[in-house]
Order: structure tokens, then sequence, then C-alpha cells
């Protein structure tokens, strides 16, 4: 039992972290347990989970998107943005950490010492580089001074890097008006283009560590005028941090609670844990896109296009869902129009369930209703042709019903032949760009917890001086914490799909302005 392993001085930092001992038991019994594999009866594919939109449609969610806004509606874009950048460098740690001053022929970095110029923050670096050594970069590299020159980049006597957020990064270079972009800056410059209400104001929210989050005022403030100036706007900025409280318990191998100095460790919950602060958006309507998942101005039209498109498809599912909704609670509908719910239910929510077959008028009502009433989300899907790996799938839920869901790789039974195959024949991933509505008909507001499935948590192998441990990381956010939401999968174009996962993806054409 969890009480003898918990002392008192336990109980009081649990207490301080707003985690119960019931929790920690649940945790660490889930250590040993494991999650659960999904059972899927199928990948999501175009015709079969998948929704492909021809121009008509296209226009027409636009058009519907844009009513939205005009009478009222209530928007704010949710971007995750509290992980450290660290690696994006990975490749530039490991060489400053070498004993060689020259990189290996067609490394990461060799190819970026190459395109060196074509950074963004070049000339952050090359500022950086004189402070150091009186020498500008192009002279460093000649004199073979290579490894100080990218020790710059990550470390802290330098831009450091290595170790801000990766929101904060200059990623993108504007010549013409002789400025840089940040992601945080290209997400309001997109909120803009996309998400501007009636009023004029966008509402953007970014979810940041404790650290960093005065970082991220200063930058707000700084960068906030221009972009209202430039796109006739007034952006509001919320943060919020992830809460303690989400944080779980690391384990030794033997399933007993890890500990450091005598102290029991806990880590971030991972970005399943954000799906509190994502319920305390106050919006109808919410975007959640990645924060390094951003173009400069000059490559955005793909990516407004299909943002309204996504937004118009939910709008549109939603108008429907209402007016369902009233026809169940408001009276007896037809055996008509049970059958045109059903309908919707099946081909736009691709739920699956035998059971309906079998339900009386009365039965299927209570059912369609259980189905309706819950939280809405769209989800853009980028062709991967041949590819195995986590994405779009059609599995089952508790209730025994199927449903779409977004998987990692990592809750599929790849011993299952079946699956495998699946996976292999899959052909979208998720670039992880969503919109969502968190009201019901009657525009009251979900609690999004309650439509977590707590089976579909990951547990990975960590370490923490030198001593591996186990962490348990919660349903992630747009996987199992949202696993009883209504969904929606519809194919975008792969131009809106330009994450930064490695420093050198910042020379790709995407991101040169």
């Amino acid at each position: 039992m969890i009480t003898k392993m918990i002392t008192e001085h336990d109980m009081t930092i649990l207490a301080a972290k707003g985690i119960t001992p019931e929790q920690v038991e649940s945790q660490l019994k889930r250590f040993e347990t494991g999650f659960p594999f999904l059972r899927l009866d199928g990948a999501a594919r175009p015709g079969s989970g998948i929704l492909v939109l021809d121009d008509d449609a296209k226009e027409q969610a636009k058009a519907r998107w844009n009513a939205y806004l005009l009478n009222g509606g209530h928007v704010t874009k949710f971007v995750p943005a509290s992980g450290a950048a660290s690696r994006m460098f990975k490749a530039l740690f490991a060489f400053v950490d070498g004993d060689t001053d020259t990189p290996a022929e067609n490394s990461d970095v060799a190819r970026l010492i190459k395109d060196i110029h074509k950074l963004a923050f070049f000339g952050e670096l090359d500022e950086a580089v004189k402070k150091l050594y009186g020498k500008d970069v192009d002279t460093m590299l000649a004199e073979g001074e290579t490894r100080k020159v990218i020790a710059a980049i990550i470390l802290p006597e330098g831009l450091n890097y290595g170790n801000l957020p990766k929101g904060l990064l200059t990623f993108h270079a504007y010549p013409a008006t002789h400025s840089t972009r940040t992601p945080l800056e290209e997400q309001m410059a997109e909120g803009a283009q996309t998400a501007k209400a009636s009023d004029g104001k966008v509402n953007l929210h970014f979810t940041v560590s404790g650290n960093h989050r005065q970082l991220f005022l200063d930058k707000i403030a700084a960068a906030v005028p221009a972009i209202e100036k430039e796109y006739g706007v007034k952006i509001n900025v919320s943060l919020s941090e992830q809460k303690s409280s989400t944080d779980t318990i690391a384990a030794n191998n033997d399933n007993t609670p890890f500990r450091d100095n005598g102290e029991l460790v806990f880590r971030p919950g991972g970005h399943g844990a954000l799906i509190q602060n994502l319920n305390d958006i106050e919006s109808d309507v919410i975007f959640i896109k990645n924060i390094d998942n951003v173009v400069p101005d000059n490559f955005r039209e793909a990516t407004t296009t299909y943002k309204k498109v996504i937004a118009g498809i939910l709008i549109e599912a939603h108008d429907r869902i209402a007016l369902y909704m009233q026809m169940l609670e408001e009276g007896r509908p037809t055996r008509e129009n049970l059958d045109r719910m059903l309908e919707f239910a099946q081909k736009t929510l691709c739920i699956k369930d035998e059971r309906v077959k079998e339900m009386t008028d009365e039965q299927l009502e209570a059912y369609l209703k259980a189905k309706f009433d819950r939280p809405l989300r769209v989800c853009g899907m980028v062709r991967n042709e041949g590819e195995p790996g986590g994405g779009p799938y059609i599995a089952q839920n508790p209730d025994g019903s199927m449903s779409p869901q977004i998987l990692e790789s990592s809750q599929i039974d790849t011993a299952n032949e079946a699956y495998t195959a699946m996976m292999k024949t899959a052909t979208h991933f998720n670039p992880v760009d969503l919109v969502c509505y968190v009201r019901d008909w009657k525009g009251n507001k979900y609690d999004l917890t309650r439509y977590v499935d707590p089976d579909t948590g990951f547990i990975s192998s960590k370490s923490l001086h030198g001593r591996e441990l186990k962490a348990l990381e919660l349903p992630g956010l747009w996987n199992g914490a949202m696993s009883d939401w209504n969904t929606i999968f519809v194919e975008v174009p792969i131009a809106t799909f330009n994450p930064v996962k490695t420093v050198n993806d910042l020379l790709r054409s995407s991101h040169q302005g």
C-alpha cells in the first residue's frame, strides 16, 4: 500500500502540489500494469474517416467561418509553448562537447555552417561572436574556429539558444523591413489572419514554463504593437503554466517511488496535462497548434486558407449537432429524423456501432443524445504515403463503439500483424492543427477533464543523475485527453505543415522570408 511508502513529509509535499495519495497510488499501480493497446478498426483514410473537400465545399466552409466571426463568434488560439529548444540543437551540443573544430562532412553542423548566412538570427550571432572574441563570424570560420561559433549559438555566454524556449528564438527574417520574427510573433500574425473577431480582437493563449514566463512577457510587450499596426487588429495575449497537480510520480524499476536525496521525484505529465489549461479557456472555439509550426508571411496562404476551412467545417458540424440536440430534447423525433441523425453520426462523425441495429427508437434517441452531447474537434490531416507511425485511426472506445482517434505509434500493438499492416498502409499523419468547439448546443461549457480516457497514457524510461527511472505521461492532449470527443478528420496540404524540429529545418525554403 502507498501509505507504507509515504512519510508525513511526503504528504506535505503532495498537499502543496495538489496531488492526493490516491493519485500517487494509482500512478504507481499503472507502472505495474502498463497501458493497454487500443483495438483498431483501421487507419483513417479518404472515404473512410478522412474528409477530402472539393473546391465548393472549401469555399462554403470558409464562408461559414467568416460569418461566425462577423456574428460575434468568440475564438482563442491555444499554443503549447513551454518546452525548451534544447532538442533543436542536439547535433550542435554534441559537436561543441567533442574534440574537433572540423565538423564531419555532410553532418548537420557542416550543412549549418555552409548556409549559416541564411539563418534569421545570423545578425544576432555575429554580434554575440564579436563581443566574445572581437572578430565576426566569417573571420572566425575562416580561421577554423568553428566550435566557438557553434558554441555561441547554444551556450549562455552567447545567444543561449540551447536553453531558451523555442517560441522566443529568431526563426524568420524580413529583409524588406530589416526585421525578424520569433514563432511567438508568427503565431500572432497567423491569428490576426484567421481568428480576428468582429471587434478586431485576436485572442491568443500560450502555455509557458515558470522560469521563462518573464521572457515571454517582455517579448509580448515589445512585439504586440508592431503586429497590431501591421494587421489592423487588437492582440490579447494570456499565459498559463502547466499545473503542478498534473505532475506524475517517478518510479524505480521495481515500481516503488523514486527518490532523490530522500525526496520524492515528480515529473511533468506531458502535453496531456494541458487539458487542464485548455479547460480554463472561456472561448467557444479554440484553435490548437504547436509553437514551431509556423512560416513567414510569404508562405502563409495555404495555412490561413485551411485554418478557415477546418474552422468552417467545425461550425457546420456544430450547427447540425445543435439542431439535432434540440430535436432530441424538445420533442419525440420521427423515425425519419432519427435515421437522418444516425446517418450524420456514421458518415460525418464516423462513429461505428453494430448495436444500433438492435435498438428501439427510444434507445436510439438516448444513444444519439449521448454521442452528440460532447466536445467537438476538427483536425487537419496531411498525406504521408507509406510511412508507418502514429496518426489518424478508427479505434474502439470503452463503450464498444468505434470512432476517429489520433494515436501515437506506442499505443498500437506492433505484435499484431493486422495492426502493423494498418500502420504501413496509413495514408495520413497528424500535423497538430486542431480547432475545437467546447460548449454544448445551449452554450454551456463542457468540463473537458470528463472526456479523457485514463487508459491511454505512456510510460517511458528516463534518468536522473545517472540513475534510471520510469516516467509516466498523461494521455496526450490530442490523443487520449480528447478520446471521448466527437472528431472529424479533414485532409489538408503538406504546405500547412512546417515544423522546426532541428535548427537545420530553418534552412528550408518554407522558412526563408
